[in-house]
């Protein structure tokens, strides 16, 4: 057992108890999930309403967890209710679940990103259940006049241990509720839970297949009207003037002008990230109205001028500066090379690794290359704004609801308790969606047509609107004494407009001489969060050149990293490794044992192992090259994210992000030429098809007593390396440039 204070610091994650509808209500700061079928929704007490951010227990029995957070497809709106849940003591089967809207003076960290929800939510969710059930626990044993110690709370029962008595929690919820909240609460043993560790089907699930309206783009309102953005064609030029003589008299069209995102003089937080601030804006009665009247509208640009912003990342100030000029991929790679081959900025330096690198008996050196990337979510962007005088109203998917709150308060000059955003389920996100100028872009258009409008972004819109994975490079060397050992290590890496560098992750810490260094280039062309975000490159860079260096010195490449990480281990370099190596380790050898690494004929492979997220990852990747191209037959996945909360959510979490890894890193690319995207849709853009998948993956998780870490994207980064590795072994060429297919044609 494991004792808690309901408080942690300032913030107490049990708010308060109160009565409803004869039911106890507890509101605690940190809830996420749900669960809701037609037959309980049917079953409940009709006094019964929503509170954001509350556990509520109705007379019947019935529990309802309203979740606050985004569901962008990760399932934490199953999984989340099962935590409450278990420390609860309930049947799964009572839980009900409803979506909480926005709500910053119930919740805090009321947002998806960075593969936290399960890791940030763990304590007060255990928090929650466990209350509530000590509260039960009292309020019977006052009832009955018996020891609190005599009582056993399970299933939704309350029973005394030394007679026949029992209760429902539902029956004693009203006196539970006139108690005060325990200061301090008792946890289960990992070992007592029931629920957490079973798999349990998606609450979405049906209402998914079926159709059901649960995304933003089914959004619809009596009176709602539709509009739709146009944007320069080129990053590095700005709207100017507008023609449209012919577009406004076409069927349907209310309005057509021009707004502004953010005011000039206005200081930009970490994701006010905006490409054109100035549109036009196109208003009319339906969606194939607006689009017709999109062909037909003109629009005149000119280039922007050299200009440097004020941003402010979560209280730290820094100033974005955003270059004038047309851009080109072929100058990117031109600057970045030259980069490569000069002093950067040094990150981390440990030992003198110039004077290794003079000893050195090899050195083995590579560069890796990749390109900008899309999001290309499934769901288009979308939103729905209705703004008046003195409210706000908004629907639609984004990851940030808290803090773009905070954005559109000011863009509209309302305070934040006149603004309602409500969240949807996304139809994709990883990133995407944390940059939601399309709301604030919404509200602008509502505002200026005083009517509700939906407005939607085509494909073409979002693809060529920014918001990108940064183009990367990095250069690595790395030095072997004559027995073959690794003795120094340098890696140079930069980006545009970002760096991928992670100065303390693997390999630092187990080699004794090691440089790491960085460089950016500034670029107009925006970026932003992409599924494991510089991780993504980072990971195959890296693990594609141990792979390399293992061969040099003459060793197996998972013995060759569990030999570093031994280093690692037991005697350190450093004192900032952010890594644990035991648990590296861990992922390792379980992928070596399940993958069968030792005795697989007759296929190429190639492995990798990352860490990123809290998380571990590691990959065996089987395949044949056919027809100048990979048939992928296996994918084997060790994972270590700590307690697994569902087991076949958490599966499908990591096929999910092995099956998007293998696809970028054969097929995506964004390319420029004089700003101009050359990509626009998915004719152009090439995404993995079905019959490009594995035939097989085969997903494995160490069993531990480590609270839960992230599970989103740690799985996405390692499957890049694995990928570039088995297709060495099967021809005999390394891939350095990202698409790997791509990258094939254009060196033959």
């Amino acid at each position: 057992m494991n004792t808690v204070n309901t408080k942690i610091g300032r913030r107490s994650f049990i708010k308060n108890s109160t009565l409803a509808g004869g039911g106890l209500v507890l509101g605690f700061s940190w809830l996420a999930s749900c669960k809701m079928s037609t037959e309980e929704v049917n079953q409940l007490p009709k006094e019964w309403f929503k509170i954001n951010g509350y556990l509520k227990i109705a007379d019947n029995g019935q529990v309802t967890i309203l979740s606050p957070n985004p569901e962008g497809g990760q399932n934490v709106k199953t999984s989340m209710p099962m935590i409450v849940a278990d420390e609860l003591g309930v049947d799964w089967k009572d839980v009900i679940v409803e979506q909480a809207p926005l709500d910053t003076n119930a919740f805090s960290f009321q947002f998806l990103g960075g593969s936290q929800s399960i890791r940030r939510g763990w304590d007060g969710l255990r928090m929650a259940g466990a209350s509530a059930k000590a509260m039960l626990v009292t309020a019977v044993s006052q009832a009955w006049q018996v020891p609190i110690d005599e009582i056993i709370a399970e299933n939704g029962i309350l029973r005394h241990n030394g007679s026949d008595k029992s209760i429902s929690y539902g029956e004693m919820a009203s006196a539970a509720a006139q108690l005060e909240v325990p200061k301090e609460v008792t946890l289960k043993d990992i070992k007592d839970f029931t629920i957490i560790g079973t798999s349990q089907k998606n609450v979405d699930g049906h209402k998914i297949v079926t159709g059901k309206p649960l995304f933003g783009v089914d959004t619809y309102k009596e009176g709602m009207l539709t509009a739709m953005i146009v944007h320069p064609p080129a990053f590095g030029l700005k709207l100017t003037s507008i023609d449209d003589s012919t577009a406004k008299n076409m069927p349907g069209i209310q309005d057509i002008f021009t707004i502004k995102v953010f005011n000039d003089d206005y200081e930009k937080a970490f994701f006010d990230t905006r490409t054109f601030n100035e549109v036009a804006v196109i208003v009319g009665n339906s969606t194939w109205e607006v689009m017709n009247a999109k062909k037909v509208l003109k629009i005149e640009c000119e280039p922007i001028e050299s200009s440097t912003d004020n941003r402010d990342r979560f209280g730290r100030k820094w100033k974005e500066h955003t270059p004038a000029g047309l851009e080109s991929t072929s100058k990117h790679y031109a600057q970045m090379e030259g980069l490569a081959s000069k002093k950067a900025t040094v990150k981390r330096r440990d030992g003198n690794p110039e004077m290794a690198f003079k000893n050195a008996t090899k050195v083995i050196e590579a560069t890796y290359t990749a390109p900008f990337l899309a999001h290309n979510c499934m769901e288009p962007m979308n939103f729905f704004a209705n703004v008046t005088d003195d409210k706000a109203v908004l629907i639609g998917p984004l990851q940030k609801p808290e803090l773009t709150e905070q954005t559109l308060s000011a863009r509209l000059g309302m305070p934040i308790e006149n603004i309602d955003i409500q969240m949807t389920r996304l139809g994709g996100g990883y990133g995407r969606r944390s940059y939601a100028h399309w709301l604030v872009e919404a509200a602008l258009i509502s505002q200026k047509m005083k009517a509700p409008v939906k407005l939607i972004y085509s494909r073409e819109d979002d693809m060529t609107d920014g918001i990108y994975r940064p183009s990367y490079q990095a250069t690595y060397r790395a030095g072997l004494d004559a027995d073959n050992n690794l003795i120094a290590f340098h890696v140079i890496a930069g980006g545009i407009p970002q760096s991928p560098l992670h100065e303390n992750r693997f390999p630092a810490g187990a080699v004794e001489h090691y440089l790491a260094e960085d460089w950016t280039i500034d670029s107009n062309i925006t970026v932003g969060s992409f599924r494991a975000p510089s991780s993504n490159f980072i990971a195959c860079a890296e693990q594609s050149f141990l792979d390399e260096v293992a061969e040099a010195a003459g060793k197996d490449p998972i013995d060759f990293r569990l030999e570093l990480l031994e280093r690692a281990q037991n005697n350190p370099v450093g004192e900032n490794n952010d890594y644990e190596p035991e648990r590296y380790t861990g992922v390792l050898k379980l992928v070596k044992e399940k993958s069968g690494w030792e005795n697989k004929k007759g296929l190429s492979r190639g492995v990798a192992a990352y860490f990123c997220h809290n998380s571990y990852a590691a990959q065996v990747l089987d395949l044949k090259w056919e027809n100048n191209k990979p048939v992928i037959e296996k994918v084997t996945c060790a994972v270590d994210c700590g307690i697994v909360i569902n087991p076949d959510a958490a599966i499908n979490l990591v096929e999910g992000g092995i099956v998007d890894g293998i696809g970028n890193a054969l097929y995506g690319e964004i390319t420029f030429k004089d700003g101009v995207p050359q990509q626009n849709n998915f004719d152009t853009y090439r995404m993995i098809r079905m019959g490009e998948a594995p035939k097989e993956i085969d997903v494995h998780f160490v069993q531990n007593k480590i609270n839960p870490t992230g599970l989103g994207e740690p799985s996405f980064p390692p499957v890049f390396a694995a990928l570039a590795n088995a297709i060495y072994k099967a021809t005999g060429k390394r891939s350095y440039r990202q698409p790997f297919l791509r990258d094939r044609e254009i060196l033959g």
